[in-house]
């Protein structure tokens, strides 16, 4: 039976992927077909992505709203963070964690196994296969294991993670061995898939394009190609696709703005009462929950927001109504029934940092000089992705959208199986041998805009998409007010 391996560098572009900072990766993708057009989901931020990834959803299809987020069902006034803790507890009082059957689940249904090792954090292991006790397969993180029993088993095989350090290259290292000698070697799912924490964290400690960051690319470049090399020495890759992706791009921060104070300060206090605010952030963007979902509330604060010089694009929630100045939350993924009342990414720039890396943002939670996510810049609303094994095209760059929503549809198609009614993804046909040429694939582009006369001046924002086929995929969002 084939098999499909998914490789994930957390916030890689694919800028990265030269043969200067990724040599491994960059043999690797000139062998296959590089997506140079690829999209995460918006909000760009790594769990509401791990769920889009493993669902084919778009977050208001799958639910998860953000990396910290609100759930009405159980607490309307407690943001959660979307860690593992929290994340049980939406399943233990809910009685499911997203709204839409997840890779793991589908591929129960047909008698094969998903698992993941990870090496980020414990929700974003935890999100790609929660129920494995039931669904099969595994999760497998240094802190624990889905199924329970197996996290003891794997300590006494391979001894004590390491702890976590910058550059995380122990743990990196430690988890492709797990990767290999156990889940491929032994377990052999039809799915196994591998989370680099790096360059992500790196990238967020000291800055996009720092000599950490660049150190941690080299490092997680070293354990892809350990991971290739032994696919070719175990005779594995005649049979095994590579799938190498990403979460989302990055930024680097111009300014940490206090948005939960900003906004007392301005009348709106915290709460799920008449007239209050919750706020969750996601470091480049913000989810705004409205007491109530009042109207007169949702318009008041949108009002307030347009004013402000830190504040992008925003959408708003189908469930308060049209709210001037807005666009719909449908037109980027979010609406559904776990939605913000707002969606708000933080501005941005392409200006360069000091080292050449393009795109500023303000964000929530780190401060300047600092790399973040999370917005709806174009830089973020990239990352990259590619293919290669049997089957696949060889050598060859596509300029064509795909996303993050297209990697569970594209897995099943590699493995035979029919996607559920539903998935917003499509299968990347084009990146196969037998599939259509890349310069066949149709797609388009359009440019949505809304603007709002405010007492001190006009407001306008553009949100960016493109289409293929009923797939739409987020460019950019971005809006100029008039400021205090």
């Amino acid at each position: 039976m084939s098999r499909v391996v998914v490789f994930v560098f957390d916030g890689l572009q694919m800028s990265q992927v030269t043969r200067e900072l990724m040599p491994n990766l960059a043999a690797f993708a000139s062998g296959g077909v590089r997506f140079g057009n690829h999209h995460p989901v918006f909000p760009t931020v790594t769990r509401v992505n791990v769920a889009s990834i493993t669902t084919g959803r778009y977050p208001g299809g799958h639910g998860l709203a953000g990396n910290s987020f609100i759930h009405r069902e159980m607490d309307p006034g407690r943001v959660l963070p979307a860690l593992r803790p929290e994340l049980s507890e939406v399943i233990e009082r809910t009685g499911k964690l997203l709204l839409a059957p997840n890779l793991a689940e589908i591929l129960r249904a047909h008698g094969m196994e998903y698992v993941a090792v990870g090496t980020g954090s414990d929700g974003n292991a935890f999100m790609h296969n929660p129920m494995a006790a039931r669904d099969g397969g595994a999760t497998i993180h240094p802190d624990f294991c889905e199924p329970d029993g197996l996290h003891q088993n794997i300590l006494s095989r391979f001894g004590p993670w390491p702890e976590i350090t910058h550059p995380a290259e122990a743990r990196i290292d430690h988890g492709i061995s797990v990767l290999t000698e156990y889940v491929i070697q032994e377990q052999d799912p039809a799915v196994a898939l591998f989370w680099s924490s790096e360059p992500d964290a790196c990238q967020h400690k000291a800055g996009l394009g720092s000599e950490l960051a660049t150190r941690a690319l080299g490092i997680a470049d070293a354990q892809f190609g350990k991971l290739i090399t032994w696919l070719k020495d175990s005779g594995s890759d005649s049979d095994t696709t590579v799938l190498v992706g990403a979460d989302h791009g990055y930024c680097t921060v111009i300014e940490d703005i206090p948005v939960t104070q900003l906004l007392q300060e301005a009348g709106f206090p915290k709460g799920a009462g008449p007239g209050e605010v919750m706020v969750a952030s996601n470091g480049g963007s913000m989810l705004y929950y409205v007491g109530g979902r009042n109207a007169r509330t949702a318009d008041r604060l949108a009002t307030w927001l347009m004013e402000q010089p830190w504040s992008g694009a925003m959408v708003a929630s189908d469930a308060l109504g049209q709210i001037d100045g807005t666009l719909p939350a449908s037109l980027v993924g979010v609406e559904g029934p776990r939605a913000p009342d707002i969606a708000m990414s933080f501005a941005w720039n392409s200006s360069l940092n000091d080292v050449g890396y393009a795109g500023h943002h303000y964000n929530s939670g780190l401060v300047a000089g600092q790399g973040n996510h999370g917005s709806m810049s174009r830089h973020e609303q990239r990352c990259a992705f590619i293919m290669a094994g049997p089957g696949i095209k060889q050598g060859v760059v596509s300029s064509a959208p795909s996303g993050n929503v297209d990697v569970t549809p594209t897995i099943l198609r590699l493995l035979g199986v029919d996607a559920p009614a539903g998935m917003d993804g499509r299968a990347l046909e084009e990146a196969l041998v037998d599939g259509p040429a890349l310069d066949e694939v149709e797609w388009s582009s359009e440019t949505l805009v809304a603007d709002r006369d405010l007492a001190t001046g006009a407001y306008n924002q553009r949100i960016v998409v493109s289409k293929v086929g009923s797939t739409t995929y987020v460019d950019e969002g971005s809006s100029r007010g008039p400021g205090p």
